[in-house]
C-alpha cells in the first residue's frame, strides 16, 4: 500500500495530478476539494490509496487525512466504488458530508451525480455510528457550512454560466445547490466548476 506521495507537482488538473518523484511521474486521481487546496504549490504531499483491479492500478490522492479516511469509509460500502467515492468528495467537503450523515440527511448525498436514493440511504445507515464515534473521540462536532452566501460571488458565477450557454434559471438553480452543499466560503472557480457538474 502506498500511504502517501511527496514530490514535485508536475501537472495539475481538476480531476488528477502528476507528481514527479525522482524522475518518475505518478498520476493520482483527486477530488475537487483536494484540487482547490493544492493551489500552485511546487512540492506537495498527498495521502494516497492504491486501488488494484485485474486490469489497472489506480492511485487516489487527498490533501488531508480526514478526506482519505472518509473516502475509505465510503468505498467500504457495497455499491460505492472509488470513482463514486471521489465524486461524492468532489461535491461535498468532509464537514458537509459528515454533517449530512450525522443528521440522517440522505437527500444532500442524493444530489451528487450518479447517487440514487438507496445508495444515499445506505451511506447514512452504515456510516452514522462510525462518524459519531470518531467525532466524539476527537472532542469536536462537525459544523455544517450552510448558506450565508455572498451576493457578489453568486452574480459572478451566474454571469460566467450564462456566458457558457446556460439559461439563467438553470444557472441560478445549480449555483444555489452548490452553495447549499459547500457553504459561502467556496471560491468562485470551485463554485463555477461544481455548478457545471450539477447540470
Amino acid at each position: 500500500m502506498i500511504a502517501y506521495l511527496k514530490g514535485k507537482l508536475a501537472h495539475k488538473d481538476p480531476t488528477f495530478v502528476i507528481i514527479d518523484i525522482q524522475g518518475v511521474g505518478y498520476q493520482v486521481k483527486i477530488s475537487l476539494n483536494t484540487f482547490s487546496k493544492i493551489k500552485d504549490e511546487e512540492n506537495i504531499i498527498l495521502h494516497t490509496y492504491l486501488h488494484v483491479k485485474e486490469d489497472s492500478h489506480t492511485l487516489y490522492g487527498f490533501r488531508e487525512e480526514d478526506e482519505k479516511r472518509l473516502f475509505l469509509e465510503l468505498i467500504s460500502i457495497n455499491g460505492v466504488g472509488p470513482n463514486t467515492g471521489l465524486m461524492i468528495l468532489s461535491s461535498l467537503n468532509v464537514e458537509e458530508l459528515e454533517s449530512a450523515i450525522l443528521h440522517g440527511d440522505h437527500t444532500i448525498i442524493q444530489r451528487v451525480k450518479g447517487i440514487g436514493m438507496k445508495t444515499a440511504q445506505r451511506i447514512v445507515l452504515e456510516l452514522k455510528d462510525k462518524i459519531k464515534k470518531e467525532i466524539f473521540q476527537d472532542g469536536t462536532l462537525a459544523q455544517p457550512g450552510f448558506i450565508q452566501n455572498s451576493n457578489k460571488l453568486k452574480q459572478e458565477a451566474l454571469q460566467a454560466l450564462v456566458t457558457l450557454g446556460f439559461s439563467k434559471a438553470i444557472a441560478e438553480k445549480n449555483i444555489a445547490a452548490v452553495l447549499k452543499k459547500n457553504g459561502p466560503d467556496i471560491s468562485l472557480e470551485a463554485l463555477i466548476k461544481a455548478s457545471l457538474k450539477s447540470s
